[in-house]
């Protein structure tokens, strides 16, 4: 078995770093040949004669080793035989210090020498190949001897592609400017403000370079760039430039060659000129740009050139590259090109001799695809996939809980194994070639260079790692779920088949007439998710899925009825159909979604994209907390610079974001109360960007006003962390501006009342006006002081003096729930001692109870509750237990704390005033409130009505409240109402 340890350090050369034994030469005629050819170098070079001389000690263990590794590799020997002194580096020089100077060496190769003019393309040539072929040459032995691994190995080479292509560019702009075709800014940096836009593709993107790699480049060019000349004449002039860019890599001369350059990859390479203009590869890729270029720009990396300009053209391409919403479909695609490289390389089967390492089965390219795949699905939502080398893709798919640690660790393993076999393939005649031999003899030559004692042993490692590479890949894209079930299912024809209609009965159907004639709806394409030939194909391969999993569920005719209704209001289907056909989880859980959530599957229907993030690995183990929620806001907001496009993106994060709170909480991931402080964390983070994005607005079109701040105060259930699916929010907006300010300094100005009622108006139309992406939330103002009647924005100051002098008991209830949610630190900070101050006044404690109890008089005769499922207004309800929790703050002696929950109010104030059984029932009582209320409004728009209620929704009420049925259920629930009530009338009776 191969050996990985590596002797000496850092500092010291290639060959006293080899471990002894580490390689066995091919034979004894290879080994002959070899020492003849060390007898001839020992006397063409004297100072190579006491390393190559027949001798013991270290000097002869290094001379075992070289003559090994000629044995093996027919392309080593030859280059040393043509040049004996690449010998003396790797014998005397210390390794990492030259491969840098070589590296160094083909950066700098178009400079001139001292004061001397810029040396000609010959000698431009000249240098590159020689920095090239003494790098490939001591790569290759410390790669043998085990001194560099796989990973250094395609480093160093795709640092030396780096400054070799960017030596090529700076030679050629240098000799256009001097040929009066460009204006160089600097002709001691040419590249730098060029507009000359250098990609690495592939492996050279990912700096993974393999020993005969070729390498993949896309060029553009910025034609309005100051240096050109004549801009007609830019593709011309660059086109030709690119032509001699391929001739100084590839040509291959007495040095040999550089590098093999391809520069197909860039957009329709049969019709379109060696370098593209940047608008129009911009509007190519937007339009045209199809999914497997998709997938080879995650690796993209500016690579010479304007590296500025590279970068800009990266970030432009992102949108492309990684969508905002999941394109499953485009996954089949990308799974298609794999298909078609196993039909067209004819590797369908694992084998060893023969066997393409990169595109066969089993191979580099799966694993390449397996990672490129899953970054092309969330890239966009987790900016942390996007990765362009390999290994660390994987890694990033592991942290992110896209695939297991076992996952990544595995493939790891084995591309870096693949790595080195694809090496070795090369390094014997220097041919950039993936497939092994198909001889016993040449095989075992692999197998030595690998380290291994034979053939045998070395096949059964391959096959292991192919193996477990083609398990995991075809985990991923080739599993089949059985779409055939027991019996016929055919819904063809005018009429129903007798035979599928007792299928569907055997599945748990009830109405199999009215299920086949449903889905002959769908087959016909009358629906527009189903008018394409690709979506009902889709479609047709689903159905039987689709069956199986709705006559699992309760009442399945209801859920597939109701599946109907979501298909007949979709835009397009192909993509839904395509995920679930290739997540049959995702199936189940849409089973629960259209039999429980009538809500959350409108939602569906309405925003498809919302069901995106249902593809989250760690949707239901990663708690929606507040830093969770805003770390991919801050993903999804990246780039939006335009109002409206903020305002857009605000829309769909929260109505997906709400969705997936809804499906977490109909799956009984989360609590109730986590909901609401999810809901509600989700709602400040919204309304917070929303106003950043309106104050940018108001200062662009009417300036500030001097000393202005604002700042928002959420009340209600915004204040005390318990919105819920349907809640609106309400809101005050408070602000502050020095006393002797006057109108704004913008280009149209206004007073301060103007400004901030502008302000104002302008924020609420933000969040609540309908648009195509729907409405964030509804607003309500009607807490602020004086109510409808007051103005929509307030004065600090007259705050303060409105809650001292004519606030009502019942608005000082409400100021308990107060919690400032975005604005200024300074006029939060003030604000926030405004309310503490208010609240904490000291009060007559009838009165408080005499107020409380008219204001609830009052609600029960304006607003009677609906029956016992009105958890919010029914005697006992949460407006009680709300009431208790604001009387008991109101005259309470201690410091108020903003932003605490009722169930946290109500522990910390109910032990104080209550007997243990009381506050233990109130608790208990606000507990049960909480769930239900919370999975009945993700669940279904309205009141609920028992009789009617959707079946799944009410296993999962019943679950929650812990009963047989649902008329014992509520039987609960008046129960615990009456207690409920029974202690707030006593706590308020003064």
């Amino acid at each position: 078995m191969r050996d990985e340890a590596t002797g000496g350090g850092e500092g010291a050369s290639l060959l006293s770093r080899v471990r002894p034994g580490v390689l066995q030469p091919l034979n004894k005629t290879e080994l002959k040949t070899v020492n003849a050819i060390f007898k001839d170098l020992a006397r063409a070079e004297p100072d190579l004669a006491d390393l190559l001389a027949a001798d013991t000690g270290s000097e002869n263990e290094a001379r075992a080793f070289l003559a090994a590794a000629l044995t093996l590799s027919p392309f080593l020997r030859e280059t040393l035989e043509f040049r004996p002194a690449l010998l003396l580096s790797a014998a005397k020089e210390p390794l990492e210090g030259r491969l840098e100077a070589l590296v160094q060496a083909a950066r700098t190769a178009w400079m001139p020498e001292g004061e001397g003019p810029a040396p000609a393309e010959a000698e431009v040539m000249a240098r590159l190949r020689r920095a090239k072929r003494e790098l490939a040459f001591l790569l290759a032995l410390a790669d043998l001897g085990r001194v560099h691994d796989a990973r250094s190995t395609t480093a160093w080479l795709s640092r030396m592609a780096d400054a070799a292509i960017a030596s090529a560019i700076d030679h050629l702009l240098l000799q256009a400017h001097d040929g009066g075709k460009l204006r160089l800014p600097d002709r001691a940096a040419p590249s730098t403000g060029s507009g000359l836009v250098v990609l690495g593709m592939g492996k050279l993107g990912a700096m993974e370079l393999n020993y005969s790699s070729d390498i993949d480049l896309v060029v553009f060019f910025e034609p309005l760039s100051a240096i050109l000349i004549d801009p007609d004449d830019a593709s011309e002039t660059y086109g030709r430039m690119m032509r001699r860019l391929i001739r100084i890599l590839q040509e291959r001369t007495a040095d040999g060659y550089v590098f093999r350059t391809d520069l197909r990859l860039r957009p329709d390479p049969g019709s379109t000129p060696l370098a593209i203009p940047v608008e129009a590869a911009l509007i190519y890729y937007e339009g045209r740009g199809q999914n497997w270029e998709r997938a080879a720009f995650i690796k993209a990396r500016p690579v010479a050139g304007d590296l500025a300009a590279g970068r800009g053209f990266i970030k432009e391409m992102q949108p492309f590259i990684y969508r905002r919403y999941l394109d499953y479909a485009a996954i089949a695609d990308i799974h298609s090109i794999k298909r078609q490289i196993h039909v067209h390389k004819g590797h369908g089967a694992i084998a060893v001799k023969g066997h393409n390492v990169k595109l066969g089965r089993g191979g580099i390219r799966e694993i390449e695809f397996f990672a490129q795949t899953q970054q092309l699905i969330a890239g966009g939502r987790m900016p942390d996939l996007r990765l362009r080398s390999t290994e660390a893709a994987l890694e990033g798919l592991r942290v992110a809980g896209w695939i297991d640690a076992a996952t990544a660790g595995e493939l790891t393993e084995a591309y870096w194994f693949l790595r080195d076999v694809e090496h070795r393939i090369q390094m014997v005649r220097d041919e950039q070639s993936h497939v092994l031999p198909t001889t016993e003899a040449e095989l075992k030559r692999i197998a030595l260079m690998m380290g291994f004692d034979g053939a045998a042993a070395f096949s059964a490692a391959l096959e292991r790692r192919l193996r477990v590479v083609e398990r995991r890949y075809a985990q991923l894209f080739e599993h089949e779920e059985g779409l055939s079930v027991d019996g016929n299912l055919v819904f063809t024809g005018q009429k129903d088949d007798p035979d599928t209609l007792r299928t569907l009965e055997k599945l748990g159907f009830e109405r199999a007439g009215d299920i086949s004639r449903v889905i002959r709806t769908w087959h016909y394409g009358r629906y527009r998710a189903t008018q394409s030939v690709e979506a009902r194909e889709r479609l047709t391969e689903l159905t039987p899925l689709l069956l199986q999993s709705f006559g699992k569920s309760r009442r399945a005719d209801e859920a597939l009825l109701r599946f109907d209704q979501f298909l007949s209001g979709l835009p397009a289907g192909i993509q839904l159909f395509s995920l679930l056909a290739s997540n049959p989880p995702l199936l189940e859980l849409m089973v629960d979604v259209m039999a429980a959530a009538p809500r959350l599957a409108e939602l569906i229907a309405a925003r498809p994209h919302v069901f995106d993030g249902m593809l989250d690995p760690r949707l239901m183990s990663d708690l929606p907390t507040r830093d969770y929620l805003s770390v991919r806001l801050s993903a999804f907001l990246s780039g939006a610079r335009i109002y409206e496009d903020i305002l857009d993106r605000l829309r769909i994060f929260a109505a997906e974001q709400r969705f997936l709170i809804g499906i977490r909480l109909l799956t009984g991931a989360i609590s109730g109360d986590a909901a609401g402080l999810a809901f509600t964390d989700l709602a400040d983070l919204v309304i917070a960007e929303a106003y950043r994005a309106v104050r940018s607005e108001m200062e662009l079109a009417h300036g500030r006003i001097a000393g202005g701040r604002v700042a928002l105060v959420g009340m209600g259930k915004l204040g005390s962390r318990e919105l819920t699916a349907g809640s609106d929010v309400d809101l005050i907006l408070l602000y502050e501006h020095d006393d002797e300010s006057g109108e704004s300094d913008g280009a149209k100005s206004l007073d301060p009342v103007r400004y901030y009622t502008r302000f104002t108006q302008r924020l609420i139309a933000a969040l609540s006006a309908p648009t195509a992406e729907g409405v964030l939330y509804e607003v309500d103002m009607r807490l602020r002081p004086s109510g409808n009647k007051g103005p929509v924005a307030t004065r600090l100051k007259s705050f303060a003096r409105y809650q001292r002098e004519e606030a009502w008991t019942w608005e000082h209830m409400a100021l308990t729930r107060a919690r400032l949610i975005a604005g200024d630190d300074m006029l939060i900070d003030e604000a926030g001692l405004i309310i503490r101050e208010m609240v904490g006044l000291a009060r007559d404690r009838q009165k408080v109870a005499a107020d409380v109890r008219e204001m609830r008089d009052l609600i029960d005769k304006e607003k009677p509750p609906q029956g016992v499922w009105d958890f919010k207004l029914m005697a006992g309800g949460l407006i009680d237990l709300e009431f208790m929790a604001q009387y008991l703050r109101l005259t309470d002696d201690r410091p108020m704390k903003l932003g605490l929950t009722t169930m946290e109010a109500l522990q910390e104030l109910a032990p104080e005033t209550l007997s243990p059984s009381d506050a233990e029932t109130i608790l208990q009582a606000l507990m049960l409130y909480t769930e239900l209320s919370q999975l009945i409004r993700a669940s279904i728009e309205g009141g609920m009505d028992s009789a009617n209620a959707p079946a799944g929704l009410t296993d999962r009420l019943l679950r929650l409240g812990d009963c047989p049925d649902i008329k014992t259920l509520e039987a609960h629930v008046r129960q615990t109402a009456k207690a409920v009530r029974k202690i707030f009338l006593a706590l308020v009776a003064g």
